[in-house]
């Protein structure tokens, strides 16, 4: 079972997407850090993005 995000652990401030302080609720980890989002709605968009970013990397890599 993994530990819940620490918002103390968050790398950044604010929300990549609005702008707006990063809450509790809204933490996922990326590259090993914890990153925050206002909401889990920019968070999973993130995700989204993320994880299309790191497939063409990883086929580019090959």
């Amino acid at each position: 079972m993994t530990a819940p995000l620490d918002i103390a652990d968050c790398v950044n401030d604010a929300c990549p997407w609005s702008g707006k302080p990063v809450s509790p609720d809204s933490l996922t980890t990326y590259r090993g850090q914890v990153v925050g989002f206002c909401n889990p709605g920019c968070r999973d968009k993130f995700a989204g993005a993320a994880g299309l970013f790191d497939g063409l990397i990883a086929e580019d890599e090959d």
